[in-house]
């Protein structure tokens, strides 16, 4: 984080807090002075970050009470190595299992390239669907290659956080990864499941996820419904 400029850590910091309930619409954010005082930042790098925010439509700059907050299209970080769950933060998200996990062939047709090892072995097999405030936001399609992880199918997904999974159980943490972004019209089953009208477009991520077990890779297919919510990350 060393290389990031102060305004935007501070930016990032604030956005967050906007984006957790911490700060709601109406509330006034801390001055420039106070501001100042708890990051230790001089008043040209408080007034950058609280100008980003202006300008990304999270606050309003009103004379002579400061900096409020308002009503924005929100962020979910599915673009993060947090992953969902942890980059809701405080929203009411959900999980429902579509399809259990199960132990199934790698489609013939994949949307990476596998290796020999991962084809032999097979995949664990799971869709999910990712609900905030009750409202359908993601369909993911989980492919985790069946190597060393016991009894992984047996365990409870239901509003619970896959990569928290693998860390706990089986010591496994998220490094990084690629991922591809296309927008099209999703199957009608999809479309179905997050609600969505006819011809409707969606945006498609095909991710690639690395992990700390060198040459375990997750994979996984995710229609994103981004009527409410963008969606941001980094990698």
């Amino acid at each position: 984080m060393g290389s990031v400029p102060q305004y935007r850590r501070l930016y990032e910091l604030l956005r967050k807090h906007i984006n957790d309930g911490v700060y709601g619409e109406g509330d006034l954010l801390p001055s420039e002075n106070e501001l100042c005082r708890i990051y230790a930042m001089t008043r040209p790098t408080v007034r950058q970050a609280l100008g980003c925010l202006a300008n990304d439509g999270y606050i309003r700059k009103h004379q002579g009470k400061g900096s409020i907050v308002q009503n924005q299209q929100r962020d979910i970080g599915i673009l993060s190595v947090s992953g969902t769950t942890s980059a809701a933060g405080n929203r009411n998200l959900k999980t429902r299992i579509i399809e259990k996990p199960v132990i199934i062939r790698w489609p013939e047709e994949f949307m990476f390239q596998l290796s020999e090892l991962e084809r032999e072995s097979g995949c664990i097999y799971m869709e999910r669907l990712r609900l905030i405030d009750d409202s359908p936001i993601f369909f993911d399609i989980s492919y985790i290659p069946n190597i060393n992880l016991p009894r992984i199918t047996s365990r409870q997904f239901e509003n619970r956080s896959l990569f928290n999974i693998l860390r706990e159980h089986y010591n496994i943490e998220i490094r990084g990864g690629e991922q591809r972004i296309k927008a099209i019209t999703p199957p009608v089953r999809i479309r179905k499941f997050l609600k969505l009208l006819k011809d409707q477009p969606v945006l498609h991520l095909e991710r690639k996820i690395e992990t700390s077990i060198n040459g375990l890779y997750l994979y996984s297919s995710i229609f994103c419904n981004t009527g409410k919510y963008s969606i941001f990350g980094r990698f």
